[in-house]
């Protein structure tokens, strides 16, 4: 269990959380010096540089890093937690801790906010095809600051970087996380060593602490600069990893790293851009880079090329995650999930989301082939979420601690109106690339709100046709069907119904094992379940058992743990004595009026490439014994 902050003092344990924070919650953001200031007065839309132009573009940064990473999520947002737990999905539960999706039993308003809260945690898959592109093409980049004649190998070495990065996921992030850490510290030390030493050349960039110069900038600049908070926003892209992260280290250390270490070393770096931009204009061509010496270029891409690929490597991870709990909420089917480490049960590799997402990156660069285009297509996504995120945190607020509604309004209200001025910033990106997140995350909401709704359409059916426990053990009595030795394991959607499995099984085979357990995995609201807490046994009557086993959102179904506890319980397994009996269903998509054709075509085709149970439970393979059907829809 990670600290969440309530304890006072220091002990090495923080600082120990806090160095590996460095890694896995400020690499997004910790990279985005290389390129936010470049797209502000050398992007698509550049400023001149002028005094006011640097001192009002450095006051928007800075206080945007204030006021939407310090105040917003360090102080506010993150003191909801899901037991422990943070991120979108864990936001929208506390909210709204119902979480049927779209059924019945939800209010409109908690309907719109869950469909919201869907849409925010899909386009997090397009913030994470563009923040590895970004991130090690902005860092490789620094080539061209080097010579122009390098010019033509950013491309293929950002693609090599990638590609290697990609295939390297198999092996788990266990070994390479164990550097993740010393090596941020290093990338944000040199961070505000090269601010530091532009900062002394021109120390009066430091007037851009003052926000009036940020409000004059946008005041007097009107219409003109609105286009820039577009590459404003790049400078706080990522902020979000801090609240979904928490669970893996704690309020408390993410709270200590940015404050000691991560704000200083962002704030120092740009007000040494935003020096040297005011003492060589010509130096906007890539201003991080040019405040390097030339004999520490070569280091300094080294370096970036490293923290960049960390970045990566911890939004990569973050979209297994999410994918792992949209699985276990039934928003997405069942995928491959396979287990990088004996000892931490986080650390999963999706190969499938693993392969999309390299499609998607490598695709991007060859498409886009500069961070200047790029940054075209990126922070619309980001805005949303961060948008989606302050609107959940209004009725958790409410919710969860009683805040009258003037009280939550005070906090979200102005962060929603800076995010909502961010975005129609953004939104102007959307003919020249902006439309690449957008569309990926309306295609994937689609689809899982149609693997949903067709799961909840798939149960009625089933339900149905299903026969209620308590009969089905009297017709047993009445018959006395042909009893033979053994252990029966029937997996049950629903505690209160016989599984068809079963029904199957006796009409087709004519008898019964000496013992049947039905045996029902749920969802529940928390994200983690104790083992204490994880099984409840029934025993019914002629060897039938009810056992009801629990685990949370963000923990992943085992069976063989389940059936381990019950032996606590007094309910033993022998392996070879057990037999697990599946339903196999081939969804019929029909004109029944349940969902639109085209939705039923989509949910039957995602149903037939789903994980099989037996691999998603866990099951001994060679103990499994599956019965099919067809269920329309």
């Amino acid at each position: 269990m990670k600290d969440s902050g309530g304890s006072a003092g220091f002990t090495w344990r923080h600082a120990g959380l806090a160095l590996g924070a460095l890694g896995v919650v400020y690499g997004d953001i910790g990279t985005s010096p290389l390129y936010a200031m470049r797209e502000c007065f050398g992007g698509h839309h550049p400023l001149a540089v002028t005094r006011g132009n640097v001192l009002g573009v450095l006051s928007l940064f800075i206080w945007s890093l204030i006021l939407i990473v310090s105040v917003k999520y360090l102080v506010f947002v993150m003191r909801a937690d899901n037991k422990g737990e943070g991120g979108i999905l864990a936001l929208m539960s506390l909210a709204f801790p119902e979480r049927r999706g779209l059924g019945i039993a939800m209010s409109r308003t908690a309907r719109v906010m869950v469909g919201l809260g869907l849409f925010g945690a899909a386009l997090l898959y397009g913030d994470g095809m563009i923040t590895p592109a970004m991130s090690v093409l902005g860092a490789v980049e620094g080539l061209n600051v080097l010579t122009p004649k390098l010019e033509s190998w950013v491309v293929p070495i950002t693609v090599a970087i990638l590609a290697a990065l990609f295939m390297a996921q198999s092996a788990g992030t266990a070994a390479v996380g164990r550097v993740f850490g010393p090596v941020m510290v290093a990338w944000f030390g040199v961070l505000g060593l090269l601010g530091l030493s532009g900062l002394v050349t021109n120390p009066g960039v430091l007037a851009a602490l003052n926000p009036a110069y940020g409000l004059m900038f946008l005041v007097e600049g009107g219409w003109k600069v609105f286009p820039v908070l577009g590459s404003v926003f790049l400078a706080v892209t990522g902020g979000e990893a801090l609240y979904a992260d928490m669970g893996h280290f704690g309020r408390r250390p993410i709270r200590q790293a940015w404050f000691t270490l991560v704000l200083p070393a962002l704030v120092l770096n740009y007000l040494g851009q935003g020096a040297l931009l005011l003492s060589d204009p010509l130096a906007a061509s890539n201003p991080f880079y040019n405040l390097a010496p030339k004999w520490a270029l070569i280091p300094l891409v080294v370096l970036a090329t490293a923290a960049a690929v960390i970045a990566s490597q911890a939004l990569i991870t973050g979209v297994f995650s999410l994918t792992m709990q949209g699985i276990q909420l039934g928003y997405i089917p069942r995928l491959v999930v396979e287990h990088t480490s004996e000892r931490e049960r986080g650390q999963i590799y999706l190969p499938q989301v693993n392969a999309a997402l390299a499609v998607a990156c490598l695709g991007l660069v060859l498409e886009f082939r500069s961070t200047t285009n790029l940054a075209a297509a990126y922070g619309i996504g980001v805005t949303l979420t961060m948008a989606i995120d302050t609107v959940l945190f209004y009725f958790a607020a409410r919710r969860l601690w009683g805040w009258k509604w003037w009280m939550a309004a005070l906090v979200c209200v102005p962060a929603l109106l800076i995010e909502q001025a961010f975005f129609g910033a953004n939104a102007l990106k959307i003919t020249h690339g902006g439309w690449v997140p957008l569309v990926v995350g309306a295609g994937l909401f689609t689809l899982m709100v149609t693997w949903k709704r067709g799961r909840q359409l798939l149960g009625q059916r089933m339900r149905s046709s299903a026969i209620p426990v308590e009969k089905f053990i009297e017709s047993v009595e009445r018959r006395q069907p042909q009893r033979v030795e053994g252990t029966a394991v029937y997996m049950a959607g629903n505690s209160d119904g016989t599984p068809l499995a079963l029904l199957h099984n006796l009409k087709h085979n004519k008898v019964l094992h000496r013992r049947i357990i039905f045996l029902t995995v749920g969802v529940d609201e928390d994200p983690r379940v104790p083992d204490a807490d994880r099984v409840e046994i029934e025993k019914l009557t002629l060897g039938f058992w009810r056992v009801k086993a629990r685990f949370g959102f963000f923990e992943e179904p085992n069976v063989p743990l389940v059936l381990a506890l019950c032996e606590g319980q007094g309910l033993e397994f022998k392996e070879t004595e057990t037999t697990f009996f599946l339903s196999r269903e081939t969804v019929l998509p029909s004109k029944k009026g349940g969902m639109a054709l085209w939705r039923e075509r989509v949910f039957a085709l995602m149903a037939r490439n789903a994980q099989s149970a037996t691999a998603f439970f866990r099951l001994p393979a060679n103990r499994v014994v599956e019965l099919g059907m067809q269920v329309e829809i």
